[in-house]
């Protein structure tokens, strides 16, 4: 039986509910791989620590690299996105899970050093937190030559591990999932651009009419502007990179400087992986 600690096991009916759902919508992952797996083992012996949004589509991921004969261990990266009834779900599949949502800083490092503490033979990291945590809080996990690879979704944390290497102290194998084409050209751009013009359209907020000013035009920050233009937004792009800028121009799009758009702006939205994109005392 895994260990575990999650926000109400009750909910463990309810994350079935909405696995099932996932499952259906995921047939490579869900169906075709897992089947293989299941017949070939070919992560027997081996255990895998995910730092992840615990939703019902990594949820999915769990499974399958379960039925391959991993052991896995999950903890939420964002502690807003964990589905509450997903996490009690997968705990009764005996997944080690440890998330909830809404916890606090020290809840959320202290769920990762459960998962570290299961001595991972590969992590799967969204934001760095995992491996960082790894590299500062278990040098011997990391020289015992344990840990055979690393993997990170985000371009966020795919420039704090790339400034790492820069320093030469990242110390194992990393594959930048982010950079593959399969993830940033769609997931990225359709994914993130309607996710996060959802979720604030969620809150109520009109977007037509609205002047939205969107940081940056990379794979993220194209599907937003893209999306927003949709819902009748006045869409201004600013942007660093003067190909990209000009990409943004030639799809329809104003594009000033930064400080020139934020008089007038009624949402900025940023997908550029860089601090103080928004200057903090704006003249």
């Amino acid at each position: 039986m895994a260990n575990y600690k999650v926000a109400d096991e009750n909910l463990a009916e309810k994350g079935k509910e909405a696995l099932y759902i996932a499952e259906g919508k995921m047939p490579v992952t869900g169906e075709v791989i897992r089947e293989r797996f299941k017949k070939e083992k070919p992560l027997e012996g081996i255990t895998i620590a995910g730092c992840l949004h615990i939703t019902k589509e990594t949820g999915i991921l769990a499974r399958t690299l379960q039925a391959g004969g991993a052991t896995v261990y999950l903890c939420g990266s964002n502690p807003l996105s964990t589905q509450d009834d997903v996490a009690a779900a997968l705990a009764k599949e005996d997944i080690h899970v440890y998330a909830w949502h809404g916890n606090t800083t020290e809840e959320f490092y202290w769920c990762i050093r459960q998962c570290l503490d299961g001595r991972p033979n590969i992590m799967i990291d969204d934001g760095g937190d995992l491996i960082v945590t790894a590299h500062k809080e278990y040098p011997e996990l990391i020289s015992s030559g344990e840990v055979y690879g690393c993997q990170e979704e985000t371009t966020t944390g795919v420039k704090r591990f790339r400034a790492m290497d820069n320093k030469k102290v990242l110390k194992v194998p990393l594959f930048p999932v982010n950079d593959a084409r399969c993830k940033n050209q769609f997931d990225n751009e359709l994914g993130t651009g309607q996710g996060v013009v959802s979720a604030i359209y969620g809150m109520h907020i009109l977007f037509a009419g609205k002047n939205v000013v969107i940081a940056g035009y990379g794979h993220c920050s194209s599907g937003m502007a893209l999306r927003s233009r949709g819902l009748g937004a006045n869409v201004t792009v600013t942007e660093v990179d003067p190909i990209k800028a000009l990409k943004a121009r030639f799809a329809g799009y104003t594009v000033k400087p930064i400080l020139e758009t934020l008089p007038e702006a009624d949402l900025i939205l940023t997908a550029t992986g860089c601090k103080h994109v928004i200057p903090p005392d704006p003249e």
